[in-house]
């Protein structure tokens, strides 16, 4: 479950053109499903030799990263679509839309393991073939260790919040099924029957967290909140090194998907001629889109020192 779904600053990797951030973005789904349908059917062959409701908890949560996995990869292939005369900022946003399934999905595994859980500490059962349960858990830690170093790389070089957040979601499995072999273990050696449903509780109860989290940055993103605001610092320092440019307002920032949309208004000599001041807004723009490279800025060019009627406070 995603702990946050902010990739990062735009500049923590070079940047790289558009067709090979779609593939990465592509290549990225396609792994997470390859990786979580894997697990489940080891961990469901585990489950089923060792009777443990803590391999239980895994199984269904791989369960549902395969259904959003899925959910992942269609919303990333829909909003990788071209803007259309329909949709003209683009289909960006059917990542956030499949953000807020994941919450769902999760939140809805999280509910049926506090039952599960909740059954098994009135009837303890002891825990048999930890062996098996012990080498499934290695397996799904080191397949989901990999699959999150790829997802973050990913992430920081496409700024793209499903795979953020998809990287965010396996990396707490990490941390969920670390926890399991503590249990199988607690359960098995010192015979500490009820260490696998508490544990089991334990992961529903950080499941539901991170639903809430997914689900709370996924709608952030539905409302158009604005940018970190290291990046919008960064917007205004590249605005402003160009020497003709005596300030900026109005900056206004968004992200739909991979995509980020800028606008400003930049100040000027009010002595500028038209095809001067358009030069200056060129350069500015072609500078920020350097840093940022999947983003679409829009400039206005003012005089400086006009009061406009209807200025945006930023």
């Amino acid at each position: 479950m995603p702990i946050t779904t902010d990739p990062g600053p735009a500049d923590t990797e070079k940047p790289i053109d558009r067709a090979r951030a779609e593939r990465l973005m592509r290549l990225a789904t396609y792994a997470a499903v390859a990786v979580a349908g894997s697990l489940v059917a080891v961990k469901f062959a585990a489950w089923v030799l060792t009777d443990s409701v803590s391999i239980l908890s895994t199984l269904i949560d791989s369960m549902l990263d395969v259904a959003a996995s899925v959910v992942n990869l269609l919303a990333v292939r829909h909003a990788l679509q071209p803007a259309d005369e329909q949709y003209r900022f683009g289909y960006g946003k059917a990542e956030s839309l499949a953000g807020l399934a994941q919450a769902g999905f999760i939140s809805g595994s999280a509910i049926f393991l506090l039952i599960e859980s909740g059954e098994r500490l009135y009837s303890p059962t002891a825990i048999s073939n930890t062996p098996v349960g012990y080498a499934v858990m290695g397996v799904a830690i080191v397949a989901t260790l990999a699959l999150v170093t790829f997802q973050k790389y990913v992430a920081r070089r496409t700024r793209s919040v499903a795979i953020s957040a998809d990287s965010a979601h396996y990396t707490m499995d990490i941390l969920v099924n670390v926890s399991v072999i503590v249990s199988l273990f607690l359960a098995s050696g010192p015979g500490w029957t009820l260490a696998d449903p508490l544990f089991a509780i334990a992961i529903a109860v950080y499941i539901l967290r991170g639903a809430y989290e997914v689900g709370r940055d996924a709608f952030m993103v539905l409302m158009d909140r604005e940018l970190p605001e290291d990046d919008r610092e960064k917007i205004r320092q590249l605005a402003l090194a160009h020497p003709k440019v005596l300030g900026i307002h109005d900056l206004r920032t968004r992200q739909s998907g991979p995509d980020v949309f800028i606008q400003l208004h930049l100040e000027l000599p009010g002595d500028l001629t038209l095809n001067a001041a358009h030069a200056v807004a060129d350069v500015v723009i072609d500078s920020v889109e350097a840093a940022f490279p999947r983003a679409e800025v829009l400039v206005h060019e003012d005089p400086t020192g006009v009061k406009e009627s209807r200025a945006f406070e930023d």
